[in-house]
């Protein structure tokens, strides 16, 4: 004889979480006022340095480095190295040309000065 039970549990409905946090409704800017809800960049330490993130390059840069020159400066400082060795570069560039021109241009003087030598003996020979 099988073992039923006329007992059975109805499942009960599953229920909503509900939050009871507020700051999810609020504006963001209400929220930084209200709650001082601003969050910085992050940074940690390693080593005795501290590192930060850069959100404008998505790198980490150290504030100090053994020099004393921050890593901000570093960069900094190499674009602006990297952009005066590319003027620079230009300038030669400019420069070689100019240098070639004249070449040319006095070339081209002396043909014309020869060819007027000559020209004039041709002619006093023709008298």
């Amino acid at each position: 004889m099988p073992l039923r039970s006329k007992f059975s549990t109805k499942k009960t409905p599953t229920r909503r979480s509900v939050s009871l946090n507020n700051l999810n409704n609020l504006e963001s800017s209400i929220r930084e006022e209200n709650y001082g809800v601003n969050y910085d960049a992050p940074k940690f330490k390693l080593g005795g340095h501290e590192f930060k993130f850069d959100d404008e390059n998505g790198m980490w840069l150290s504030d100090a480095g053994s020099s004393g020159v921050s890593q901000r400066e570093m960069m900094k400082m190499k674009k602006q190295n990297q952009a005066l060795q590319e003027e620079n570069n230009l300038l030669k560039l400019k420069m070689e040309m100019l240098l070639d021109m004249l070449a040319e241009s006095t070339a081209e003087k002396h043909l014309l000065e020869k060819e007027l030598g000559e020209g004039e003996t041709w002619k006093s020979k023709r008298k």
